[in-house]
Formats: C-alpha cells, structure tokens, sequence
C-alpha cells in the first residue's frame, strides 16, 4: 500500500508537471502571436508611410503629408512615446550601499521601535508554523502506511486536491512570489533587509554630503530619495530604505531637490551657463564615471515624482528644479523623451504657473539641447496643441491664447529649422480645405467648421505675424491668405457669420504685418442686405462671437445677434481703415462700404445701434475727404510709385489723427463688452 501510495504521488506530480507545461506553452504562444499582430501593423503603417514619402518627394515634412491622405489632424505626427516602465527597466539606475557610511539606528520613535519588533516577531512565528506543517506531514506519511482505508479514502479525494494544487500554483506564478522556509522572498527582504531611516539619519547624510559631496552619504542619500519618490508607485519594489514619517520624507526631498544640482556641478566642475557641447567634454573624465549613476538616479527619480504628485505647487517647484539641470539630460536620452513627454501634458493640462513652468522646461530643452530634441519638442507640443483644441469656450480663452503663443515662441528658436514644419502643416490644412471644397459634402464640411481646424489656421497666423518682418516667409503668408479667404467663401451663410469674421479678424492681422493690401470689405457687408438681421425682435442670453462659429437657427433674429454683427462689423472694418487711412486711394476703397451703410442706417429702427453707425460713417468720410483734400494739392503721376508710397509718411508716423483715436475707442468698448459676459 505505501507503494501504491508512492505511486500515486509519483503520477500526479507528472501530470501537474505536464499541464504546467502546457499552460507555459500556451501563453508563449499568446504572446508570439501579439507580437506577430503588433509587428504587422507596424509594418502596415509603415508602408503606408513610404508610400506617402515617395508620392510627396520632400525631406522633413513626410509625416504631415502622411497624415493627410487621412484628411485629419488627429494623425498629423506619427511617433511612438516613451514608456515610465521601459526607462524604469533600465538597470543603471540601481545604487549600491556604502557600509563607510553612519548609519544612526539607535535613534527612532517608540512606535515605528514597536513595528519592527511586531515585524521580526511575526518573522519568527512563521517560521515555526512552517515546522509545524512539516512535522504534521512526516505523521501523515506515517498513517498512510499503518492505515489501508485512510489511504484509499485519500486516494479517492486525489483529484480535488491535485486541482487545488494547481490553482494555489497558478496563483504563485501570477504573483511572481517565491516561496523558501514558509516565507516569501520579497517578505524576507521587508522584514530582514530594509532599514528605516530616522530624521537623525538624514542630517547627518545631508552634512557629510555638502563637506563632501564624492564621499559615501551621496549614494545613501539618494537611494533614499528614490524610495521617497516610489512611495505608492510600487506597493511590490523593495527598496534597502524605509521612510519613517513624513518629516524623513520631505527633508530627503527639499534636500535632494534643492541641492542636487549644485553638488553634481561641484563635483563635475561644470558652470551654471554650461552649454551641450562643454557638458559631452565633461563625459570623457574619470568623475564622470562616478558621477553618471548617481546622476541618473537623481533625474529618474524626479521624473517619477512628476507622474506621481498631484498637487500643482509642488510641480512647479520640481520642474523649476529640473529646468536647472536640463544640461544634465544630454547624457540621457531616454529620459530626456520622458521629461518632454511629461512637461508637454502639464503644459497642456495645468493651471496658468504649472502651464508656464512646464513650457519653460520644454523651451529650454529644445534651446539647450537644439541639435538634438528641437523637431521632438515641436511635434510633440503642436500634436498636443491640435488634440486640446477641440473646445473654445469663454472660460479658456486664455488658455488656449497662452499655448498659441507658447508654440509661436518655440518655432521661432530657430527658424531654419521650423520653417519646414510650418509649411507642411499648412499644406496639410490646405488639402483638407481643397478636398472638402471638391466634395462638398456636409460630412466633409465639419472637417473645416470646428474649432481645431480654425485654431490651427490661427496659430500659423499669429506665427507669420510674429516672424515676417525679420524673415523671408512670403510662402508661408501667401498660403495661409488662400486658405482663410478659402474658409469664408466656403460658408456663406448668415449663420456662419462669427466664423467669417474670425477670418477676417486674421486677414487684417496679416495685412498688418506683411503690408500687403487684403481686401475684406466684401467680407463683412452681406450681412447688411439680410432682412432678418434689421428686425425689431427680441432679447434673448447674451453670446460672444468669439466663442462660436455658427449661430442657432432660433437666434439669427434675434437682438443680440443684430447687435454683436453691427458692432463686429464695426470693429473689422474701423481697423481695416486705420491701416490705410493715410493711403493715396483711400476714398475709393471707402466709397461702397459707405454707401451700403448709409442705406442700412436708414432702415435700422434701434436707436442705440443707429448712433454707433451714424458715428462710424461721420468718421470715414471725415477721413475720406482729409485724403481727397490732401491729393488736390499733389502734382505727381499715379505712376510714380515711389511717390505714392511717401504720401502723407510723415502723418503715419503720429498717432493724433481722429480716425485713429476712433479705432482705439472701438477697440476698448469691444474688450469691455468681452470681460462682462
């Protein structure tokens, strides 16, 4: 019998073997085959990718016109993003312990003096439950050879309890615990290896590292500071340290935060103004060896504490740390990816000083770090730019006015190198404008109506804006003038009203800058021919144009529309004049927008709206006939274009004309009336 029972032993430990081994199998070929699938779609993009390139025969814009054989903007960059566990897996960042180093044990507190002793308790009494069970199955075996029937009745529940044994070891292997003397590995490193560190400890640590920054309290201290930064990232790492309370906790952080920086460029010999280039010289040195470790540790860990805090002072105090050491990064290029990956979401995603600060990060990367990660921190902030620019309420105006102006600071670092970027991403907005004008379709229409496409337009405009006067982008300005006059001839509607004045709004913007006339009268006046817009009707909850760009149906008679397209109106057309107000063909170009709004004057029954037209006619023709009175007394030819260029210079140059006092006038009312809403 207790060869039967050897026996049975024998073969159900085979065949849990065997099952384990097909179980093995089975997920080796789950995730060959994930593998396979994912390969092939890599492969599948990218052939579709070589195919664009081929098709667009230009270097460096390949992945916008990828992007717009699928007439998106969501697609506009293709890339893959850096992984906080792929850089996590690198085995460079793990410090070694220096026994040179004090370690003060005999100082803590009489609770955490009581959990250790819990602890090492609970050790030791499961070390005598595992002898227990071990003495109890040497008995077992015992009575399966003294008792026949036990054994059969055993022998009968064998199934049950070898179908147990396998779930209890499925449940092992899924949990990656290894299991020795009755107690886990990883319990055995918590309970025996780890040391809590006490406030007394971090002092000293802290002292011995500012009189001697390459001495043995450095890698201590920050290995430290790496449990700190993990705490709650991680519930399974074991790490050597254990933080007490939170006094341990925030002095390991201020000190590493605060002082980290200045000790690596101390021990390097590295200025504050170091550059990329002098820091790779840094490389070559023998304390570069010693330093590159505990350097990675550092800036790792602090890229962990970013995913991990939440509150909106604390990052901003963290990345105004790690904008000091941006330099540092150079040596680092998977976490120099990670820090632009976490800086352009905070950048996107924060409140006003985090937004900031976050930006200031990426800024100085792409300048520091130009040869290298200048395209990275384009994409990567123009791609977040596109997908938070879906929305455009009143409430993030400013916000989305901020990351405008925060893309138009980066590209123009260096413009040699934007410029590329630039014009890809307005021919892409161009083949979707063409494509939608083709078609025609209202599917095809929202591809252009909607606040991510009108906001994208927009940005280049304030960046051609910004740049024209001290470079050459004429390309880039003649291009975005046909796709914002493609905008407003594409939705003629009344309804689509506050999007055509948006589009003129960036028409006189670029005239502005480049000098070039853009004509937009035409643009603003048929809304006077609608009758619907001169009806008495009523008021209903007030809306800003700058807000929306289609109105409802049940508004369009409404008083507030006629209202806010009046004085719109006003506003578009008073700058388009100042601009040329001392232009030699000044009353031609006023002459039909003067007539359509004297007859609008005329059938328009509210009497508030009629004194701000009345005042905008006065003011236009006064213009007019200071221009006309001036040209009387001229004896040159229409065709001396030098001539007309000097007309009426010396007036340009002043700011006391009445016609400019008017515009200026015009221009505060329509920011008042903004804030109160």
């Amino acid at each position: 019998m207790a060869k039967l029972g050897k026996r049975a032993r024998k073969f159900a430990k085979k065949n849990l073997q065997s099952i384990l081994r097909k179980k093995r199998k089975f997920k080796a070929k789950l995730k060959h085959k994930a593998a396979s699938v994912g390969h092939k779609g890599n492969v599948e993009k990218a052939d579709v990718l070589s195919s664009e390139e081929q098709s667009s025969g230009k270097s460096g814009v390949t992945t916008i016109d990828a992007a717009a054989s699928y007439n998106s903007l969501d697609n506009i960059y293709i890339e893959d993003d850096v992984n906080l566990v792929d850089v996590e897996s690198d085995g460079e960042g793990i410090l070694s312990e220096d026994p040179e180093c004090p370690y003060i044990s005999d100082i803590e507190t009489e609770n955490k003096g009581q959990d250790n002793g819990e602890r090492a308790a609970l050790s030791e009494s499961n070390k005598n439950i595992h002898l227990e069970i071990v003495e109890q199955k040497g008995k077992l075996d015992m009575l399966l050879e003294k008792v026949p029937k036990f054994s059969k009745y055993l022998e009968s529940r064998r199934a049950e309890l070898q179908k147990s044994e396998i779930e209890e070891i499925d449940s092992d292997e899924d949990g990656d615990t290894n299991y020795s003397n009755g107690v886990s590995s990883n319990e055995g490193m918590r309970l025996h290896d780890r040391r809590a560190i006490n406030s007394h400890t971090i002092d000293v640590w802290c002292w011995l590292v500012v009189e001697q920054p390459e001495g043995p309290a450095l890698p201590n201290l920050l290995h430290t500071f790496q449990a700190a930064c993990r705490y709650g990232f991680d519930s399974d790492e074991s790490h050597l340290h254990e933080i007490l309370d939170e006094k341990v906790f925030s002095k390991v952080l201020m000190f590493i935060l605060c002082e980290a920086d200045g000790i690596f460029r101390k021990w390097l010999g590295v200025s504050d103004s170091c550059r990329k280039d002098n820091f790779l010289k840094f490389m070559n040195t023998s304390e570069w060896k010693l330093v590159r470790p505990l350097m990675k540790s550092y800036l790792r860990s602090c890229l962990l504490l970013l995913n991990q805090v939440t509150d909106g002072h604390i990052l901003v105090f963290i990345l105004s740390r790690l904008r000091s050491s941006i330099v540092f990064f150079a040596a680092f290029p998977s976490l120099t990816e990670l820090l632009i990956k976490i800086s352009v979401h905070l950048w996107v995603t924060g409140e006003e000083s985090l937004s900031l600060s976050s930006f200031l990060v990426v800024r100085e990367i792409a300048s520091m770090l130009l040869s290298d990660w200048y395209d990275t921190c384009m994409m990567k902030t123009y791609k977040a730019f596109i997908a938070h620019s879906k929305f455009f309420e009143h409430g993030n105006l400013k916000k989305v006015e901020f990351l405008m102006n925060s893309i138009v600071e980066l590209y123009s670092l260096d413009l040699q190198r934007s410029y590329q970027h630039v014009f890809a991403s307005l021919q892409h907005l161009a083949n979707i404008l063409s494509q939608t004008i083709k078609a025609k379709k209202k599917e095809e229409l929202k591809k252009i109506h909607n606040w991510q496409y009108i906001n994208c337009v927009n940005l280049w405009v304030k960046f051609i804006d910004c740049n024209l006067k001290d470079h050459d982008l004429q390309p880039l300005l003649s291009l975005s003038i046909l796709i914002i006059k493609g905008i407003a001839h594409l939705f003629p509607s009344l309804r689509y009203l506050p999007l055509r004045f948006r589009c003129v709004q960036m028409l006189n913007q670029l005239s502005l800058s480049s000098g070039v006339f853009i004509p937009v009268a035409s643009l603003v006046l048929d809304f006077l021919e609608h009758k619907g817009c001169t009806a008495d009707a009523t008021r209903v909850k007030a809306f800003d144009f700058s807000t929306v760009l289609k109105v409802p149906k049940h508004l369009l008679k409404s008083r507030n529309f006629q209202e806010e397209c009046i004085l719109s109106a006003i506003k578009l057309l008073s700058a388009h004049f100042s601009q040329w107000r001392y232009h030699i063909s000044f009353p031609e170009l006023a002459t039909i927008p003067l007539v359509l709004f004297k007859r609008f004057h005329e059938k328009l029954s509210n009497e508030k709206l009629r004194r701000q037209v009345k005042r905008f006619i006065d003011q236009v023709e006064q213009n007019k006939e200071y221009i006309e009175r001036k040209r009387a007394e001229i004896s040159f030819s229409p065709n001396d274009h030098a001539a007309i260029d000097s007309f009426l210079q010396m007036e340009k140059s002043g700011s006391n004309c009445s016609f400019n006092q008017y515009h200026a006038s015009v221009q505060q009312k329509s920011h008042s009336r903004s804030t109160l809403r």
